[in-house]
């Protein structure tokens, strides 16, 4: 009987190492890809709502705080601002125009919205695992569910 409780023990130990070394590792990991995605997002479409309003404004003309790195700021012009660099990934930009620009952004958000999507399913899966290990656990501990909490009628 010792001997069925110690390897019990050590499948339980087992399993709830499996559970925080690897399962919630990789969620975590998947949750921090995601929210650095979302965070290219937010840039992409903030360089949409700029180049939406130069083409507004029309004037090819720019005054703008540029930023020199720890929130030090200096003020720029910029004489022709019909074109601008856009970073399309791996260290490279490209120069374009606002019109190619907002093409390019719209194509770049698309995709990297279809890439959070698939890092959402995929945490979704990572949680289902988790969840089911957990249960798998409940069972070889020979736990029964919790009980629901009471609810009182109210009238």
């Amino acid at each position: 009987m010792a001997n069925a409780t110690t390897n019990i023990d050590q499948k339980v130990l087992q399993y709830e190492n499996f559970i925080n070394e690897v399962l919630r590792r990789d969620l975590q990991k998947v949750l921090k890809q995601r929210d650095s995605v979302y965070e290219k997002i937010s840039q992409y479409l903030q360089l949409k709502n700029t180049l939406q309003s130069l083409q507004e404004e029309g004037s090819k003309h720019l005054k703008t705080d540029v930023d020199l790195g720890c929130n030090f700021y200096v003020e720029a012009q910029v004489e022709d601002a019909s074109k601008v660099f856009v970073a399309v990934g791996y260290g490279f930009f490209v120069e374009m125009t606002h019109d190619e620009a907002l093409k390019f952004i719209e194509k770049k958000t698309a995709q990297l919205t279809k890439f959070t999507d698939q890092l959402t399913k995929d945490s979704a899966k990572i949680k289902a695992h988790i969840r089911l290990v957990l249960e798998g656990l409940r069972e070889l501990q020979g736990f029964s569910d919790l009980p629901e909490s009471p609810t009182r009628d109210l009238f």
